[in-house]
């Protein structure tokens, strides 16, 4: 077994090393001067099973080429097997044709990572649970809920209440409230743009309670903030967002910082600039352990089945 990584989070790839004590693999990849990239295994593959952690966070497109790139470069140095490790999926958020004359471009992404040379994908917290059907290789899914609910465990919160900030993240909302034991809300909104949104109502009891906002993706901010502004003037007290990826751009970090939010809890799926991020109460946990043993399992041809598992009940 070989593991290499591309150049968008390398401090991952060497964190899943360690946690299964294993070397990471060495490659060069670097820009041509007119911005093409060029990539070299510096070792033997033949024969060997490959796993290549590329998250497809910004900038987007060129860390996708990049995994094309680094998969047809293993695939023709005879790796037996290639599994694409994609701690975010890109373009998720693109998963159906939602107005007319739209692509579908997380399918097109699936197409173009089989085409590159992929034999399976090991991924986390998908936008849509659907996109694993957008393959025709294996997909092993996880999710970060088992590492989110051992911090949580941490914090002896009382009076809890698990709320959704729109109706796509319900069902991820209640798997937490059915973990947590404690109630449901959902905030009915209404997005005005690809940046903004509007809060309409909470559906459900969060006055005088502890809340945790629960969602798998944020980039620009404004359904957690939005969403948290609305609870508090609902009653809600100490309010905490439990994000699987904070991408976070500079709009994102600026809604954080003004924000009621109390304490942002995420992964290290994406690597983010420490000073990017200086005023954000943030808190990152490391996946590395649960992708670790994801890839020593999926190596061994053995069951990924339990690391679904967690406190009796199932994330999905």
């Amino acid at each position: 077994m070989k593991i290499f990584s591309g150049t968008a989070n390398e401090p991952l790839a060497r964190a899943i090393c360690k946690s299964i004590g294993s070397e990471l693999g060495k490659c060069c990849v670097q820009p041509f001067p007119d911005g093409e990239t060029f990539v070299k295994i510096e070792e033997n593959v033949r024969g060997e099973d490959v796993f290549i952690v590329q998250p497809t966070s910004p900038p987007t497109n060129h860390n996708l080429m990049e995994l094309f790139i680094m998969i047809d470069a293993v695939r023709r140095a005879s790796a037996t097997r290639i599994t694409a490790v994609l701690p975010f999926y890109g373009y998720a958020r693109q998963d159906r044709k939602d107005q007319p004359r739209v692509p579908i471009t997380a399918k097109l992404v699936a197409n173009l990572l089989v085409a590159a040379g992929a034999n399976r994908i090991l991924t986390m917290d998908l936008h849509a649970q659907q996109i694993q059907g957008f393959f025709d290789i294996p997909v092993d899914h996880l999710y970060a809920a088992p590492v989110m609910y051992e911090y949580l465990k941490t914090k002896n919160l009382t009076d809890l209440a698990v709320v959704s900030p729109d109706v796509g993240g319900l069902k991820m909302a209640h798997a937490y409230s059915q973990v947590l034991e404690c109630g449901l809300a959902i905030v009915a909104k209404r997005r005005k743009n690809a940046t903004e949104v509007e809060s309409m109502a909470v559906i459900g009891e969060i006055r005088g309670k502890n809340i945790l906002l629960v969602d798998d993706l944020t980039e620009t901010a404004g359904t957690l903030t939005q969403a948290a502004a609305l609870l508090k003037k609902k009653g809600a007290k100490k309010i905490l967002a439990c994000v699987s990826h904070a991408i976070l751009n500079n709009v994102g970090v600026e809604r954080m910082r003004k924000s009621v939010i109390d304490e942002l809890i995420t992964t290290d799926t994406v690597q983010r600039p420490r000073p990017a991020i200086d005023g954000v109460k943030i808190t990152t946990l490391s996946v590395a352990g649960l992708l670790g043993e994801a890839i020593k399992r999926i190596h061994n041809n053995s069951s990924v089945n339990s690391l679904f598992e967690f406190k009796g009940g199932r994330t999905s």
